[in-house]
């Protein structure tokens, strides 16, 4: 447990107190560069099977970066990234086996346009996972119930709200039965109102025990679903601890700097 004397962390066993399940994504002394630019900075930390950590920290601090590294949407300059025991491959054939394990929800829900809702849910395990189409469909109805859109089913992702399209999105996800999920900035797309209606949901995966990694702005799912908070700033990990610890006890300058600004909002 962290106490007021507890130095930053500069390891992936630093300052963390909660540990679930068995090593599920391990990032180990990670770098990344965009030109000049440092965004990834010595990257280390583990999140177990069954866990939900959520992401923090200032625009530009390498968050949603870290988030696609690890499913390799982003390459690295150096360290390793393992999912399950495997690394990261470069390219090709266990590149997309390895991804359909790892499900990403993205801001801007990446819905193909052309295809109703129920086929974009049933589109990756009809092709990755070649699953019967009477199968699929049956998953993706299941699934499409438990985030409360199955009565879109038919309809073009145009014609429902920017909150349904990112419920789908989620229930897209979660028809490949990934290991674990990756959610950049799952809500930022939204209006005010919609926002709950997708928060509710990432709250009942957490509650489900669904791996997560959550890159988020949003403080009350911090607070109340995750295991571990990892705060960033200038693309290092600054601290890593409980909500609990984190919003009420921050250990370093930078993160009471961020907390006092967003939380007097």
């Amino acid at each position: 447990m962290a106490t007021p004397d507890t130095p930053e962390p500069a390891g992936p066993t630093s300052n963390i107190s909660v540990r679930r399940g068995e090593p599920l994504v391990v990032v180990e002394h990670v770098d990344k560069h965009f030109g000049d630019l440092h965004v990834l900075r010595d990257i280390n930390t583990v999140v177990n099977r069954g866990e939900v950590v959520v992401v923090i920290g200032p625009s530009g601090s390498g968050k949603s970066t870290l988030c696609r590294a690890i499913n390799r949407l982003e390459t690295i300059d150096s360290g390793t990234i393992t999912i399950d025991g495997k690394p990261l491959p470069e390219e090709g054939r266990q590149l997309a086996a390895l991804r359909s394990d790892v499900g990403m929800v993205f801001q801007s829900f990446n819905l193909f346009a052309h295809k109703t809702v129920l086929e974009n849910v049933t589109l990756g395990p009809l092709r990755v996972r070649r699953t019967k189409k009477k199968e699929a469909e049956a998953k993706a109805m299941e699934l499409l119930d438990r985030v409360g859109v199955a009565n879109q089913a038919k309809k073009m992702p145009a014609q429902l709200s920017g909150g349904q399209q990112q419920r789908v999105a989620i229930a897209r996800s979660l028809a490949m039965n990934p290991k674990v999920m990756l959610m950049d900035e799952p809500t930022s797309a939204l209006d005010p109102e919609m926002i709950n209606e997708v928060l509710d949901v990432m709250v009942g995966l957490a509650e489900q025990g669904m791996t997560m990694i959550v890159v988020t702005h949003e403080m009350g799912f911090a607070r109340k679903a995750a295991d571990r908070v990892l705060f960033m700033a200038d693309g290092a990990i600054v601290e890593e601890a409980t909500p609990e610890e984190f919003f009420t006890n921050p250990q370093s300058e930078r993160a009471k700097d961020f907390l006092s600004k967003i939380l007097e909002h």
